[in-house]
């Protein structure tokens, strides 16, 4: 386990007030003593005042820096942090200077990655710190909060505990058949099985929710060319993002930009209109549209209501043809030209009409059961919780045979204890290095 002292800009680069530089490891306070002329290590959480200089004595800043003695820290190393301007120059002469006193450029999410190795959080808790730097939406923020307090991992270590006191209890029926009342009942082996089984079936049944909250919801504007998706799509964003003109097939590809949808998560996606292709390059961005409406958590399809003018045009794209009506809301766009044509959901991209109503019934319709979950169970946030999830509940359903009549109690601990790993993998109780650098590659350098 590498305890070098390391340093990164923990605040985007760029103009700003201010830039905060972290310094953890070993030896850290000796780089920063080499920076900060009078550094005081025996004054732990108090900001000083001080100058900042580089290895010439040349002035780099004034600013504020604090001390965090190990194991009192976010890392659980020795950490100083600075605080000087922001800018470009003063944080890269910092830096620099830093460097140049013994610390090295920290790798992506090394910090984070330091204080699970340190103990400080499990692996759930840091992913959730990179879920919660990454929330676009007030409901991401508030999940990633959740698991970031611990909510999944003491559920995670409650059904670990389960599982080894299961193992206990298989191993005394292996190793002490015949000791007090015999012995141990498979019924009571089986119901201990059954109850742990139960609670991860229901961990697993959050995991669809859970992930869409994460990574946002697909919302795909879908119809025939000319019927408003793009205006629509412009408004719901508040921006301007797309051209929108009256030349129908103005949108050849897909665009895909965030969105907040009464506090949820949405990825909405303006896409080419679905009809008769005329020409290769109309066809490409339809073949586009379609693949997005395969993968679309809802489409929202888009009629301008208008009876004539459609010659040769089917009045319903046939790819959303058998689309279940779960994933599609429709939507009557343009209801300021047309007030009372066409079916479903009046909106106007002009005067505002039905955006309110369309953003609450996208979010009812996609997180309806959010808030109730989240108050039932933690959540499986991440493709990774789900597949080890599973993985246990298949180790666990083939413990049941094994506590049949005529069983093989060893071979049922063996499964029993591959449940097991499978949970220590959520939280990080194995040294999985692979499994480490893949949960860390994604976080910025400073965190």
């Amino acid at each position: 386990m590498l305890s070098d002292p390391i340093v990164a800009l923990a605040t985007p680069p760029g103009r700003s007030a201010l830039a905060v530089i972290r310094v953890s490891g070993r030896g850290a306070f000796d780089v920063a003593a080499r920076v900060v002329p009078g550094f005081r290590r025996d004054l732990p959480r108090q900001a000083r005042l001080a100058r900042f200089r580089d290895a010439a004595g040349e002035l780099i800043d004034r600013g504020m820096y604090l001390v965090f003695p190990s194991p009192a820290s976010f890392t659980g190393e020795d950490l100083v942090e600075f605080s000087c301007h922001g800018g470009h120059q003063v944080p890269a002469r910092l830096l620099a200077a830093l460097e140049t006193a013994g610390a090295r450029p920290a790798h992506p999410g090394e910090f984070t990655r330091r204080a699970v190795q340190n103990g400080k959080i499990d692996l759930l808790q840091a992913e959730a710190v990179g879920d919660l730097i990454d929330a676009e939406a007030p409901a991401q923020a508030r999940a990633a909060l959740r698991q970031l307090e611990g909510g999944l991992s003491r559920r995670i270590g409650e059904l670990r505990s389960g599982l080894v006191d299961l193992l206990a209890l298989l191993a005394y029926d292996v190793d002490f058949p015949e000791e007090d009342d015999g012995p141990i009942s498979r019924d009571r082996l089986e119901a201990q099985r059954a109850g742990v089984a139960g609670q991860i079936a229901r961990l697993l049944a959050t995991a669809p929710l859970a992930e869409r909250v994460r990574r946002g919801a697909l919302v795909v504007l879908a119809g025939l060319p000319n019927t408003g998706k793009s205006s629509l799509f412009n408004a719901l964003l508040g921006i301007d993002r797309v051209l929108v003109t009256e030349v129908p097939g103005t949108t050849r590809d897909a665009v895909e930009a965030p969105a907040d949808f009464l506090g949820w998560p949405v990825r909405l996606v303006d896409t080419a209109g679905l009809g008769l292709a005329t020409d290769r390059l109309d066809a490409l961005g339809q073949a586009m549209s379609r693949r997005y409406v395969e993968g679309a958590d809802l489409v929202v399809l888009c009629d301008d209501g208008r009876e004539g003018g459609r010659a040769g045009r089917p009045d319903e794209p046939d790819s959303l043809a058998g689309l279940a009506a779960s994933r599609l809301l429709r939507v009557r766009t343009k209801s300021d030209l047309n007030a009372t044509l066409g079916e479903g959901l009046p909106v106007s991209a002009v005067t505002g009409e039905g955006l309110d109503q369309l953003r609450r019934g996208v979010a009812e319709r996609l997180f309806a059961d959010g808030v109730a979950l989240a108050d039932l169970e933690p959540s499986l946030t991440r493709e990774r919780h789900r597949v080890a999830l599973t993985r246990a509940a298949e180790a666990l359903a083939q413990v049941s045979a094994h506590l049949a009549p005529g069983g093989d109690a060893v071979l049922a601990a063996h499964h029993v204890q591959e449940a097991v790993r499978a949970l220590d993998t959520l939280i990080g109780a194995v040294d999985v290095e692979e499994m480490l650098d893949r949960v860390f590659a994604s976080f910025c350098v400073g965190k």
